[in-house]
């Protein structure tokens, strides 16, 4: 069992939603992301989702694409990101990590070395935005043998030939965006949102958690009650864009960058 299948099933046994924040590796520099990570697991994240920067990231916002522009100005590569997972794995051993970006940077690397790496620096599954479950029989074939995880994404407008397939290709949890539009935009139709979920649980058993939108406390508990969780990314890489450059960033300056996080926590734990 995966730690992210164990960790979802402990929350679930608990009665508790997972709380999911993303931020870039690298952004605003490699030795702040790492502390970063540490400081949210202190805040109460129960999975980190670990951007891998990319030049044009299409699915995102201006927050989120900053946040890549800054970590590709210190230079951040792919093997960079492997080695953060590595250093935080060295002092946390049970927080589950995705690796999370798009298909350019693991197809340069290429397939089995992306997955061979992944597994040795203890990162736990992988979320690929722009590549879809029926053409990723290539990347099953290389990170499934390595005990990692591929989390879907699932659109509004995903179809139900295409909700089958990402349902039958998904392990660890499924990311149901909330919106038709890009990180960073505001949620507008909570019914709609809660009726798609009612379906997909008819359709798998994996939980599904929200993204896109989650910006507060509010939006938070709001997609939570519907959905077993929420993921957290441009209002975390907001708080992110404020904090010193050049690994000077204090415990004071991490707590501060987290303490959305920390105060989602609070109002997700107290959902009836």
């Amino acid at each position: 069992m995966s730690r992210i299948t164990q960790t979802m099933a402990a929350l679930r046994a608990a009665q508790r939603k997972v709380l999911i924040p993303y931020l870039v590796a690298g952004d605003p520099d490699k030795g702040t992301t790492l502390g970063l990570m540490h400081a949210l697991v202190a805040a109460g994240a129960d999975i980190i989702e670990l951007g891998i920067p990319f030049s044009d990231p299409s699915s995102d916002g201006t927050v989120i694409q900053q946040g890549a522009e800054r970590a590709l100005r210190e230079g951040t590569t792919l093997h960079d990101v492997m080695d953060i997972v590595r250093q935080f794995r060295a002092h946390d051993a049970h927080t589950p990590i995705v690796l999370m970006g798009y298909l350019n940077p693991i197809e340069i690397m290429g397939y089995e070395a992306f997955a061979s790496a992944a597994q040795a620096v203890g990162a736990d599954g992988v979320l690929i935005v722009d590549m879809p479950a029926y053409e990723c029989e290539e990347l099953f074939d290389s990170v499934r043998p390595r005990g990692l995880d591929t989390v879907f994404l699932v659109a509004p407008t995903t179809t139900q030939a295409r909700l089958a397939s990402i349902c039958a290709s998904s392990t660890g949890y499924l990311y149901y965006v909330s919106l038709k539009g890009v990180t960073g935009a505001a949620i507008t139709d909570k019914g709609d949102i809660k009726s798609k979920i009612e379906h997909l649980r008819t359709m798998t058993d994996l939980p599904v958690v929200v993204g896109f939108g989650i910006k507060d406390a509010t939006s938070a508990v709001d997609m939570a009650s519907i959905s077993d969780g929420v993921i957290v990314g441009s209002a975390l890489v907001d708080a992110i864009s404020r904090l010193p450059r050049g690994g000077v960033a204090t415990q004071d300056h991490l707590t501060a960058a987290v303490s959305v996080i920390a105060s989602i926590r609070s109002a997700i734990d107290n959902i009836k």
